[in-house]
């Protein structure tokens, strides 16, 4: 069986590495582009050069950053950067599929609610739940 090129909007990984970033806008949807359009904030400028060096291989240990608003770009792709969510540090390890998102968006702020039974003090209508 033929192994499955990756792509994005039709372009390859090689080619989207090779793009500059006001050619990759123009592939992001609408929401992304404008927010590359007016400019990185430069929390996340100190972000792009951590990401540089760690492709190069002078930095050795994991990337941290607070940077939930910055978008995925191409030089990303295969780098593991611990993203903050208000209490502690996830790991999101990028792949090309994310292209276009958010940091954030892999990194939730949430925990799902997990109720138990009903405690003392409870209305009667919990009283009719059987017990166990």
């Amino acid at each position: 069986m033929a192994k499955k090129e990756l792509t994005f909007k039709g372009k390859t990984l090689e080619e989207l590495e090779k793009m500059s970033l006001n050619e990759f806008i123009n592939l992001v949807p609408s929401r992304q582009r404008r927010s590359l359009k007016r400019g990185m904030t430069e929390e996340q400028q100190r972000l792009l050069i951590k990401i540089k060096k760690a492709k190069e291989g002078k930095l050795k240990k994991a990337i941290k950053t607070h940077c939930r608003d910055m978008v995925i770009l191409p030089i990303m792709i295969g780098l593991t950067l611990l993203v903050h969510n208000g209490k502690e540090w996830s790991q999101v390890i990028i792949t090309h599929e994310m292209l276009g998102a958010y940091l954030g968006e892999y990194s939730h702020t949430r925990k799902k609610v997990a109720h138990s039974s009903p405690g003392i003090g409870a209305t009667r209508s919990s009283a009719a739940m059987s017990v166990k």
